[in-house]
C-alpha cells in the first residue's frame, strides 16, 4: 500500500537532497576523464547535492558527460579542473555555466 493511495499512511518523507549530479561513467566518457570528474565532484560537496556514477547517458563522443537533475541542465565535454566553477557557479548559485552547456539540449540563444 502507497502512502498515495492510502489516507491512513505516514506521508513519504523527501529526500534530502534536492539536486542530483550525474556523471557518466561509461565507455566513451571514461576514456575522456570521466572518473576524474565524477571524483572531482565527490571532492567538492554541496549540501543538498547527490553526486552519482551514472551509466551511459546517451551522448557518446561528447563526454565526458554531466546531468544535473531536476535541473536537466546538460554539461559537455567537462573536464575535472572545470568542475569547481560548476560547482560554485550553478549548484551554489543557481546560474549555469553558459560556455559549458551541451548546445544539442541548450540552444544557442540559452547560452548567452
Amino acid at each position: 500500500m502507497s502512502a498515495v493511495s492510502s489516507s491512513n499512511s505516514l506521508p513519504v518523507p523527501e529526500s534530502e537532497y534536492s539536486r542530483c549530479v550525474r556523471v557518466c561513467q561509461n565507455r566513451t566518457c571514461r576514456k575522456a576523464g570521466a572518473k576524474s570528474v565524477l571524483e572531482a565532484f565527490q571532492a567538492h560537496p554541496v549540501s543538498g547535492v547527490n553526486v552519482t556514477a551514472s551509466s551511459c547517458l546517451g551522448q557518446c563522443g561528447n563526454g565526458p558527460m554531466v546531468l544535473v537533475v531536476p535541473d536537466m541542465v546538460w554539461y559537455s565535454g567537462v573536464q575535472a579542473h572545470e568542475v569547481p566553477l560548476v560547482v560554485e557557479q550553478h549548484l551554489r548559485k543557481n546560474q549555469r555555466v553558459a560556455k559549458m552547456l551541451y548546445a544539442r539540449f541548450h540552444p544557442k540563444e540559452e547560452n548567452n
